[in-house]
């Protein structure tokens, strides 16, 4: 949602006119178009990998291969950790150009907008962050086979295994039930003789 809100608040009010005359559209972060060129192409990427990650783990817990299961969780801790360090250089290039921008009338127009993408930038350098210590550790997890292998063990590695299912409480207080269908048989069945030794 931090992606969306930064680049479609540069794309939409972050290109301005100079001044009423000049009908060309200037980047409104010191008219520096690397810096709105920058924050939309980070935004876009960080969506995209966000759609990319949400669809991986919907489908983790049918990924049946340990190996596809671990370069998943390495491929989710790599992608943050890169996004990280994308929005951390976002968010000094906004905010620096922000800063050495001077204001017209045309920058006051947008300025909401340049706010809101710089806030928004810092913000997405918190929560990628938060998204690669969990990676790391789901990581960390899957050493021990656990993640990798199942999901029906309690997530605490110190957890004892789970006993064995008790019945439904309804069972009868006799310790002796004869088996089924021996009523029935006889002790010598007709036509077959026991041999004599």
């Amino acid at each position: 949602i931090f992606s969306i809100v930064v680049f479609g608040s540069i794309v939409n009010e972050c290109y301005v006119n100079k001044d009423s005359q000049d009908p060309e559209l200037l980047c409104i972060f010191n008219e520096n178009e690397s810096a709105c060129s920058y924050g939309i192409a980070v935004g876009i990427i960080a969506f995209f990998g966000c759609i990319f990650f949400f669809v991986v783990d919907l489908y983790f817990q049918q990924i049946s291969s340990v190996k596809d299961r671990k370069r998943a969780v390495l491929l989710d801790l790599g992608f943050s950790g890169f996004l990280s360090f994308l929005w951390f250089v976002a968010f000094c290039f906004l905010a620096n150009q922000w800063q050495r921008t001077t204001m017209s009338t045309g920058v006051l127009q947008g300025a909401d907008a340049a706010r809101a993408a710089i806030t928004f930038s810092f913000f997405s350098i918190i929560v990628w962050v938060a998204l690669a210590v969990k990676a790391l550790q789901r990581y960390r997890l899957g050493t021990d086979m656990s993640l990798f292998a199942t999901d029906q063990f309690a997530a605490d590695p110190n957890a004892a295994y789970p006993g064995y299912p008790t019945g439904s409480g309804i069972e009868s207080t006799e310790t002796y039930q004869s088996p089924p269908f021996t009523e029935t048989l006889d002790a010598n069945p007709k036509g077959y003789q026991v041999p004599a030794y």
